[in-house]
């Protein structure tokens, strides 16, 4: 496949067979997948082929092969236009994102008490595929007010306060949520699992920032360097993945009714107008709602352990997804456009970036966050090594499964290895261990520094784990 470099940092893949818009790939030579291994290029390529998409089929620099949609991907249709939604273009794990959490609290101060809050922490946090969750539903009514409400019916519940809901990616409510779209099958799989990590590469990390590179931003998200953190990494467990599940039948029998052809049977699609498309995007907002109240009951968890431990909480800094299609409203051709968003996402590249507070006219107070000019996002990256925060610069215009065929490191001493980089490592099993090896993730440092020298982004600050729960 031809593939031009423009820049350093962009690289285009011309229109060529069904294409009806060219692919632009944000990354450096070396971040590019290899076609012989990794097919995440032509993936980039079936994605230009889909109905009523506008300006370009987008992969970010963490990019690599997954299901229909390359993780990395971003793609936007033209709802008005005969655009589509793809359930292929969130995936299996919906709205799978980071949660954020500073501590006043340095890392010295940590240091002699960690052992005994990793204990802690694996004692309250349910980790692992199937396990259930903190918060104990009373049934599919209680889980249909969740599946509306989000971290809001969370924090009603007691679990966090109001400010949790300031720094959340629209305040910890998707809008358009619709219960009825969430099966009886979806509904028995999620039910008890709220409040749990889950399995994959999700995790409860410790941390501490080591470095900050723009201090004003930093400041301004509470963040100074040998602060102690937490990160959550979290999606819509069960629940989601039989969303999904339930969504791609659906529309792969609806395509022939709307005369839609795809390259890929994993890219099936329906018009966003239609009956189909709108209950995808329903159900899809349900269970976003899932993921950010069961982030908002994790986070809580893990501030009471550091609260009891050393006697501070933990308090938000962002929460943003990066597996999700929302419909935005961006200008082109000088007349704004409603738009159906696909963003895909690994390591967070592909993530919205939701501007902070300004004022009512977005609906939300204002507050410090109001000091940043540009956009903010938490980018996981090698399991062991660091995290970024970054800020999404202003645009000019307009995905959580290991990738397919990716070997991922199962060796019995991976848990020692990082245990000897000073990383305390508790309720991992060998193979929920092997998706937070290094080898598991494109280093962070060149994904991050491909999309700050793409203009898309500038960092923040880099964090390092102290310790880590996994499933």
């Amino acid at each position: 496949m031809e593939i031009i470099a423009e820049s350093p940092y962009r690289f285009v893949i011309p229109r060529h067979g069904r294409m009806r818009v060219p692919g632009v790939v944000f990354a450096t030579r070396a971040l590019i997948p290899d076609p012989a291994a990794d097919h995440a290029l032509e993936q980039v390529a079936n994605v230009a082929e889909l109905p009523g998409i506008v300006e370009a089929s987008y992969a970010m620099p963490d990019v690599h092969w997954g299901y229909g949609f390359p993780i990395g991907g971003v793609a936007a249709t033209d709802a008005a236009r005969g655009g589509v939604v793809s359930s292929g273009g969130v995936g299996f794990d919906i709205a799978c994102g980071v949660r954020l959490l500073a501590a006043d609290l340095s890392r010295g101060g940590l240091l002699t008490v960690l052992g005994r809050v990793m204990d802690r922490l694996a004692a309250v946090i349910p980790c692992g595929a199937g396990r259930g969750g903190v918060w104990k539903l009373r049934g599919r009514a209680e889980l249909d007010k969740l599946l509306v409400g989000g971290a809001g019916y969370a924090v009603a519940c007691g679990h966090g306060g109001q400010r949790d809901l300031d720094r959340c990616e629209d305040r910890g409510v998707a809008e358009g949520a619709d219960p009825a779209q969430v099966s009886s099958r979806a509904v028995d799989r999620g039910l008890h699992q709220v409040g749990g990590v889950g399995s994959g590469n999700h995790f409860l990390e410790v941390q501490a920032v080591e470095e900050v590179f723009d201090p004003a931003a930093a400041q301004a998200f509470g963040l100074a360097e040998g602060q102690v953190c937490v990160m959550i990494h979290c999606g819509s467990r069960g629940l989601g993945h039989q969303v999904c599940t339930d969504q791609v039948q659906i529309m792969a029998k609806a395509m022939a009714r709307y005369g839609i052809t795809v390259p890929d049977r994993q890219l099936a699609c329906a018009p966003v107008t239609s009956p189909e498309g709108q209950a995808y995007l329903g159900a899809m907002a349900a269970a976003a709602n899932y993921v950010r109240a069961n982030g908002q009951v994790l986070a809580e968890a893990a501030s009471r352990v550091l609260s009891e431990a050393v006697g501070t909480p933990l308090h938000l800094v962002y929460d943003v997804a990066h597996n999700m299609a929302t419909l935005e409203t961006h200008p082109a051709d000088g007349a704004p456009v409603r738009l159906c968003v696909h963003r895909r996402s690994h390591q967070g590249a592909a993530a919205r970036a939701p501007r902070p507070a300004r004022g009512p006219a977005r609906g939300r107070a204002a507050g410090p966050d109001s000091r940043l000019d540009g956009d903010r996002v938490v980018c996981p990256g090698r399991g062991a090594r660091r995290r970024r925060v970054r800020l999404g610069l202003p645009r000019r215009g307009p995905a959580d499964e290991p990738a397919p065929g990716r070997p991922l490191d199962h060796r019995p001493g991976l848990r020692r290895r990082l245990e000897r980089q000073g990383i305390a490592v508790r309720g991992a099993s060998a193979r929920g261990l092997a998706e937070e090896t290094p080898e598991a993730y494109k280093d962070i440092t060149q994904v991050v520094e491909a999309a700050e020298g793409a203009g898309l982004c500038r960092k923040v600050a880099m964090l390092v784990p102290l310790g880590v729960i996994k499933g």
